[in-house]
């Protein structure tokens, strides 16, 4: 019996920041990406609806890799996980920097905390998610960005009112 597409997807996001051969709990994050893949990024600043169609151009390189040929049109539009969200994100700042797209998307998880989250952490990982992707969702960081996806050391203004596009800009900026 072939897999279903959602679980060959994660395989393939998976495997576009880490190394899907491993099998060490300690350096497989497989709990946390199917977390961040079951949760749907909700947008509230103008503009960062914009990341649905990262996530709708991953699935169509997905597709392409993996020579599918057709699909259900509601999989393509479905809303766009922080998985996804976070993928995009990081492939967009290695194309405005030096740093490829899984250093990009490994900072993005220290900023917020979620890279100690290996297949051997013990303590409840779903809530912690949770308490995260609310935190970005409704942006209950600092004015500076600290415990969002991009702090800024100078910021230009209250990055919880800035669309993640325009943070992801000035974190580049700020940091390459």
């Amino acid at each position: 019996m072939p897999e279903p597409l959602e679980e060959l997807y994660l395989v393939w996001l998976y495997s576009r920041i880490a190394d899907t051969r491993v099998r060490s709990p300690r350096k497989t994050y497989w709990t946390l990406f199917r977390l961040l893949f079951r949760t749907e990024f909700v947008w509230f600043v103008p503009n960062d609806d914009a990341r649905i169609e990262d996530a709708r151009e991953l699935r169509y390189q997905f597709l392409d890799d993996a020579e599918i040929p057709e699909v259900d049109p509601a999989w393509l539009d479905m809303g766009c996980s922080y998985l996804e969200l976070l993928i995009a994100l990081a492939r967009r700042a290695e194309f405005m920097s030096e740093n490829d797209a899984t250093s990009w998307f490994w900072l993005m998880l220290h900023n917020i905390g979620l890279d100690e989250c290996n297949d051997t952490y013990n303590k409840n990982m779903d809530k912690l998610v949770e308490e995260v992707t609310d935190q970005i969702t409704f942006r209950n960081y600092d004015d500076d960005g600290t415990g969002g996806l991009f702090p800024l050391r100078r910021p230009r203004g209250d990055q919880r009112e800035v669309e993640l596009w325009y943070q992801l800009n000035a974190y580049v900026m700020e940091n390459c």
